[in-house]
């Protein structure tokens, strides 16, 4: 019997793996990811976002425009560098994502929710010594810098872990949407199983796109980013 989970390319993830991705792919996880929008709720109070039509629109055009275009891919580029434990590429990619953060808000997002995941890992299983001190040792650890770090030492197979991070991501802007649209909780379940293939296709594109075209330009999220700074009320911290 098998002591894994056979995927649909015919390899086996072992269970452990599986439950390691899990756990900490959950929004359980106790990092904070619950507490940011990524620009959605300033889009909400601009009326961009308004019903469950404009709620789905907004959420492919950021996953495809903005996060298959830069966070995935930087992420891909993290976990392998991770597993060759190639530290100038970690240390690379790592400074590059934190520069790209445009608004104080997102930098800050990814900085508290990198360092408190960086706390995690030992708690999660990571016994790896060089890792832990790359990752403990860092001035300002991005969260798929972190994030990374816990794919490579855990095992998990890196396919696995960027539709994982991508659909926590996904996630979470439907919770948003639950929250603040609002939509009914069905709804919100609907508008994430449609989700699905967008997801995918956002998967394989990071996976595969070269550095010379991934980009993170995207000019109407950062100034809903710096609106949202000043924004008067809001439930969400970016």
């Amino acid at each position: 019997m098998d002591s894994g989970l056979r995927r649909n390319d015919g390899a086996v993830m072992e269970a452990a793996a599986l439950l390691n991705l899990l756990q900490f792919a959950s929004p359980a996880l106790p990092i904070g990811a619950y507490s940011y929008s990524q620009g959605l709720e300033a889009a909400l109070e601009s009326g961009t976002v308004h019903n469950a039509d404009t709620a789905r629109a907004w959420i492919v055009r950021h996953l495809h425009e903005v996060v298959a275009q830069w966070e995935a891919p930087v992420t891909w580029r993290l976990m392998q560098a991770w597993s060759r434990r190639d530290w100038q590429a970690v240390s690379d990619w790592s400074e590059k994502f934190i520069a790209s953060r445009d608004s104080s808000e997102f930098r800050a997002e990814t900085i508290q929710m990198g360092y408190s995941l960086t706390k995690l890992v030992a708690e999660l299983g990571i016994t790896d010594a060089d890792m832990l001190a790359q990752l403990q040792g860092a001035a300002e650890v991005a969260l798929p810098t972190a994030f990374s770090c816990a794919v490579a030492a855990l095992n998990i197979p890196h396919d696995a872990a960027l539709l994982a991070m991508l659909f926590a991501w996904a996630e979470n802007q439907v919770l948003v949407c639950v929250k603040s649209v609002p939509l009914g909780q069905v709804a919100g379940q609907r508008m994430l199983l449609s989700l699905r293939a967008d997801i995918e296709t956002a998967a394989r594109y990071a996976q595969t796109v070269s550095d010379d075209d991934m980009c993170n330009w995207a000019p109407g999220l950062s100034l809903l980013s710096m609106q949202h700074e000043v924004q008067y009320s809001r439930l969400y911290r970016s």
